[in-house]
């Protein structure tokens, strides 16, 4: 049985996962039993097309590439052009909603929305914007809840690292009572560049070279990207919600190359560490430059690496590692709830 997508947002990420789709075309059917369908794409910038019986994908991202546009895609019998993103979600025939904007973590717009119209439409939603987690998670899990729809935000995190989805299921039974990590790449990046002697400054601008790094840091360097997601770890791993803007933060920017070096010269390292603590009943959070000895598994986490530690009172310690950002890994978290959301399908329907 196909699973008619429709996505909303089209950038690299999106694009990615279309990709993944053509790559794993095969294994998908035969081993996960999804045969992911293509049947909308709407975005703000890129224009919009529908055709309920699908879109040929590889055309589809050959149209972008060449032209920018999607509504380039050659016209035939049923296609459908210049919907907006709310006309896509409640007039297509899409089981699933790929929901990648560019939205606002602040105010979560227009994900939450665009999450919103979906799951009143009886429509699941995958995403990988954080907005609509860290503001309005109950809201929406409630509405898809009503709605029998799916709500997937693995993506949310650490990208395709399943930093939400391994701790519900392969840690299921034990009570996590402490979550700390490095879930900024970019901040643990220069960090790293700073212990082998370079100012924050050049650290800044080599990871601006390389990718890692917005021209604008602020949201990284400041800590604000971290804060979002230990919202997120609070609201979905500690049943707690938190609101992002009461979480203490603060980032690197003041960090110098003499606190690094001394902390080295002590067999220690500054690390941007989001923790996320419950103490008599009650959950604490933060995110900010913590010094950390060497024998500390967060310590020898090196480069744009994010990592994730949860304190389990049956396993112990266990962490997490892995690319906390790039297209591709994100595109996977995507791929991670399609396939989660089909083997939901296929339970319910048995």
């Amino acid at each position: 049985m196909q699973t008619k997508v429709a996505f909303i947002g089209f950038g690299g990420v999106g694009q990615s996962l279309v990709q993944l789709f053509i790559d794993k075309q095969k294994e998908l059917k035969e081993k996960q039993g999804l045969d992911p369908v293509v049947v909308a794409v709407s975005d703000i910038m890129k224009g919009s097309v529908y055709h309920p019986d699908g879109l040929d994908m590889n055309s589809l991202l050959d149209v972008v590439k060449n032209t920018g546009n999607v509504e380039n895609y050659p016209d035939k019998a049923g296609i459908q052009k210049g919907w907006s993103s709310i006309e896509t979600i409640e007039n297509s025939n899409a089981d699933m909603i790929v929901e990648v904007t560019f939205t606002d973590v602040k105010t979560g717009q227009p994900a939450i929305d665009h999450c919103r119209t979906a799951f009143k439409n009886r429509k699941s939603v995958i995403t990988t914007n954080k907005g609509p987690v860290a503001l309005a998670y109950k809201e929406l899990a409630d509405l898809a809840e009503q709605n029998g729809a799916y709500w997937g935000f693995e993506g949310t995190v650490m990208s395709g690292t399943p930093a939400l989805r391994m701790p519900v299921t392969t840690l299921a039974g034990n009570e996590i009572t402490e979550i700390s990590g490095i879930l900024n790449g970019t901040t643990n990046y220069i960090l790293t560049e700073m212990e082998k002697g370079k100012t924050y400054q050049d650290s800044l601008e080599k990871a601006q070279k390389l990718g890692y790094a917005e021209a604008d840091p602020t949201s990284d360097v400041e800590g604000y990207d971290a804060r979002y997601k230990a919202a997120i770890l609070s609201t979905y791993l500690m049943d707690t919600p938190i609101a992002a803007e009461d979480i203490y933060c603060k980032g690197i920017s003041d960090m110098t190359n003499s606190q690094v070096q001394e902390a080295l010269e002590n067999n220690q390292k500054w690390r941007l560490i989001a923790r996320i603590k419950k103490e008599d009943g009650q959950v604490k959070a933060s995110v900010k430059p913590e010094l950390l000895d060497n024998e500390n598994p967060l310590a020898n986490v090196t480069g744009p690496t994010n990592a994730i530690l949860y304190q389990c009172d049956l396993a112990g310690p266990i962490m997490l590692t892995g690319a906390g950002a790039g297209l591709v890994e994100t595109g996977y978290s995507l791929l991670i709830d399609l396939i989660d959301f089909k083997r939901q399908h296929v339970l319910t329907n048995v």
